[in-house]
């Protein structure tokens, strides 16, 4: 049998944080281009980033270790290609290159963002408890 791929104990708040920012981008486009933000508009709109992600998220088995800068990496590229293609393929949406950009910078910068943060942080914690 087997062995089966441990569970990070990150792993539930990293695919938390990584939806709401995928949810957090798609909220502020529609409000800054005043577009439909109610649920339903809103939903359409993220659909094609959710899945995605979770694409990305099972791909990578990001959740063994769902923390690390470069897994963020991988689901920033993985979230941002794979959703832009659905956007245009399957959601029958636009994907003009102003919006690729944006997309690739909200996303890249908090993705791997908070991955950063959060090693920087466990750096320090490390040092200091062996100091």
């Amino acid at each position: 049998m087997a062995a089966m791929n441990p569970i990070h104990r990150r792993a539930p708040l990293a695919a938390g944080l990584d939806t709401a920012i995928v949810v957090l981008f798609v909220s502020i486009g529609k409000r800054e281009h005043d577009q439909d933000t109610a649920i339903s508009g809103l939903l359409n709109t993220v659909a094609p980033f959710l899945i995605a992600l979770v694409v990305a998220w099972l791909v990578l088995r990001a959740w063994r270790n769902p923390d690390d800068w470069k897994i963020g990496c991988g689901l920033w590229a993985i979230t941002l290609g794979v959703g832009m293609l659905l956007r245009n393929i399957v959601f029958d949406d636009g994907t003009a290159m102003s919006f690729v950009i944006v997309a690739a910078a909200f996303l890249g910068f908090f993705l791997v963002g908070w991955r950063l943060l959060l090693a920087l942080i466990d750096q320090r914690r490390s040092t200091s408890d062996a100091g």
